[in-house]
């Protein structure tokens, strides 16, 4: 292409007005405040879900888990463990406390449909002895009351909760078999 005069061509600059750029600019603000606010909002409702419903962190306060848990430790409790499938015995749980209506931490001794029977300081599951190695040695296991002997049966739905430091711990030995719907979840170590 050839020019032959160049002055009979006219150039003409793009240039956006000063009210589209600002205009744009607004927009891109509010969008990516817009996407902030999206992504905060999202981070906190995971939060939440996951830490009600899933796992959560807790603290021990108190020495009836001792030896096996000791005051001010951090673990995780897995609430959705048990949707999965039931407590078992040994199992390390947070339950609602009937007594108190606060959280303990206890170890499952028996499940629905079970027995235990504590004499001599011993703890009897379905008339056997129970091998407890998690207890300090020689550790007896009475009965909260004025009786010698403790015998109990777990109805449907109901749990024999015992603490590991059996001379300082309030547990089902005091408030009985506890409730299904009193355990949380299971304390992961």
């Amino acid at each position: 292409m050839q020019i032959t005069n160049p002055e009979s061509i006219t150039v003409r600059p793009v240039v956006l007005s000063t009210q589209r750029k600002a205009s744009k600019r607004v927009q891109l603000f509010f969008r990516q405040t817009f996407q902030l606010l999206l992504v905060a909002l999202l981070a906190v409702a995971s939060y939440l879900a996951i830490s009600h419903f899933f796992l959560q962190s807790v603290r021990v306060v108190g020495r009836s888990m001792v030896p096996t848990l000791y005051d001010s430790q951090h673990y995780l409790l897995n609430r959705w463990i048990f949707h999965v499938r039931p407590p078992q015995q040994g199992d390390i749980v947070v339950l609602r406390d009937p007594s108190d209506n606060g959280f303990s931490v206890k170890r499952v001794i028996a499940t629905p449909g079970e027995s235990v029977y504590l004499k001599d300081g011993k703890v009897y599951l379905n008339g056997r002895k129970l091998s407890e190695s998690y207890l300090m040695l020689r550790t007896p296991t009475f009965p909260d009351s004025k009786y010698k002997d403790q015998l109990v049966l777990c109805g449907r739905e109901q749990y024999y909760l015992l603490g590991d430091n059996r001379l300082n711990s309030v547990d089902s030995r005091t408030y009985g078999p506890v409730p299904r719907r009193n355990i949380l979840g299971l304390l992961v170590r």
